[in-house]
Parts: C-alpha cells; structure tokens; sequence
C-alpha cells in the first residue's frame, strides 16, 4: 500500500542493523500493501479519479495506491521521503523499462519531500494524497503537516488533499494485535478522532468529507501475518528493546484467536479518511 502504516520507520542506524529493511520492503510490497486497497478504492470512487487528475502521493512507499490511480487514466507523482527500500520497489513498479516516452511522461517518483518534486513544467495538481494512517501510535503524525505544508504550494486553488487514520480501537482488531507485542516499549495509544482535524487545521486546509471504510488485514498463514505486520513498522519500538525473535513470538501469540480452521488470519478492521481543500 502506500506508503506504511505509520510516518516512522527505523532509522539506517543503531536498532536498524537488527532489521532486513529490504526484506521489510519485499515484504510491504508482497504481503501487507494491498491491505489498504479497499481505501483506496473508496477514495479514488468518491473523487473521480479520472484522466483528468493529476495526483500527487505524499509517502507513496513502494506505490500501489499510485498503480491503481493511474490505471484510472491519473497523472501521477510519487513522493517517498523516508524508505530509499520502498522507493526502488516503486520504481520496478511503476517505471519499467518496457514503458515507452508518454507512459514514463505521465509518470514522476522523487526520493524526498514534495518541493523536490517542484517543477515549472509539471501543472498543478488537482489531488494531494497522504494514504499512510495515523492515530494508531503516539506521534505518528509528526512530519505529516510539513509534508502537506510543502505540497500546497504545488496543487491547484480547491484541489482535494485526502489524509488517513486508523478507527475506532474496538473496531481495528489489529490494534490490539499490535498492543501486545508493544508493552512498556510504547503503547499502541487508543484512536483520537481529532487527529485528521487537527492536521488538517495546522495545515491550513478546509475540511470537506470525510468517510469510513472496512479494510479487513487477511493473510495466507500466521507466517505472512508475522511477517505483513512487522513490516508496517508498528513493532518497531518493541523490537528496539527487545529480541527480534521474542517478539515475533509474542505477536504470533497475540495472532492465534484470529486463526481460522483452514490455517489463515483474519482481522477485521476499519480506517477513516478525511478529505480537505486548498484554499
């Protein structure tokens, strides 16, 4: 999916030696991404999303979201400012050498913040999205008013800006998932509903809609949960204290109630979207 599931990611250094941040990706990319789908769909449905958009995707990770647009007839750019791993999956995607002139020409992926994708040949864009949820972990929104502050400048008056955020917590069984592997490391903190508005208000944009949409986490087997999850960078404060394979084991556990017979996971869950104007 887009981006990840949360703005903070472990760094280059210290606990990230511990982690294969390309096999994370790889495993972003195969497994956890397409979770989101169903958010993105609705989005893109409500906003006819068309050959007339031209989409700007803050945090586009390794760019599903910005696969799926552009198979609506989109104009896209891709701004990834956090996984160099997730930007290079991008790239396999989204350009492939196979593409001619005018496919590569509607298509742009930066490696930075949205004023790196600045450019006086690009025309405004009519849709600025930033599909990664907050509202799951303490300070995961920090960061996001700066992206969207540099990207106003570069979408047209009225342009649509869609951000995201996890539900309520009685309605995202990961969520709890998510809270026993955590512990004392850093509580996965209950949904705030203000968190969208708040952004948005920092931001200075107009709020203008919002909806809920069910995006159910299902897997083949508790491996691929394992592993889905731990690539959302949700556990990463668990595993900067604590042995890698203690908290696999742990989140294995905290995944066995939703083990069905046939050996596959299901989750039900619901995330928010907020929809905002430039003024």
């Amino acid at each position: 999916m887009t981006p990840t599931l949360v703005r903070h990611h472990l760094s280059h250094a210290g606990p990230a030696a511990r982690v294969d941040l390309w096999a994370r990706a790889r495993d972003w990319s195969e497994i956890q991404e397409r979770m989101l789908v169903p958010l993105y769909e609705a989005v893109y449905e409500r906003l006819e999303v068309g050959p007339g958009t031209r989409l700007l995707g803050l945090g586009c990770g390794s760019g599903l979201a910005l696969v799926m647009a552009a198979a609506r007839g989109a104009a896209i750019t891709g701004v990834e400012p956090s996984s160099p791993e997730r930007f290079a999956l991008a790239r396999q995607r989204l350009l492939p050498d196979t593409w001619d002139a005018r496919a590569r020409e509607a298509t742009r992926l930066v490696r930075g913040t949205p004023m790196d994708a600045a450019d006086a040949e690009t025309p405004a864009y009519t849709l600025v999205t930033a599909f990664e949820p907050i509202g799951c972990r303490t300070g995961d929104a920090e960061g996001l008013g700066e992206l969207l502050q540099g990207a106003k400048p570069l979408a047209e008056r009225g342009a649509a800006v869609v951000l995201a955020g996890w539900g309520p917590p009685e309605r995202c069984t990961t969520a709890s998932v998510l809270h026993a592997t955590t512990g004392p490391a850093e509580p996965v903190r209950a949904s705030c509903r203000d968190d969208l508005e708040r952004v948005v208000q920092e931001a200075g944009l107009r709020p203008d809609g919002s909806g809920r949409v069910a995006c159910p986490f299902g897997y083949a087997d508790l491996d691929s949960a394992v592993r889905g999850l731990l690539s959302t960078g949700l556990c990463d404060p668990a595993l900067a204290v604590s042995d890698p394979t203690q908290v696999e084991k742990e989140l294995t556990e905290a995944l066995h109630p939703y083990q069905r017979p046939d050996g596959t996971v299901w989750m039900p869950n619901v995330f928010r979207y907020l929809i905002a104007r430039v003024p």
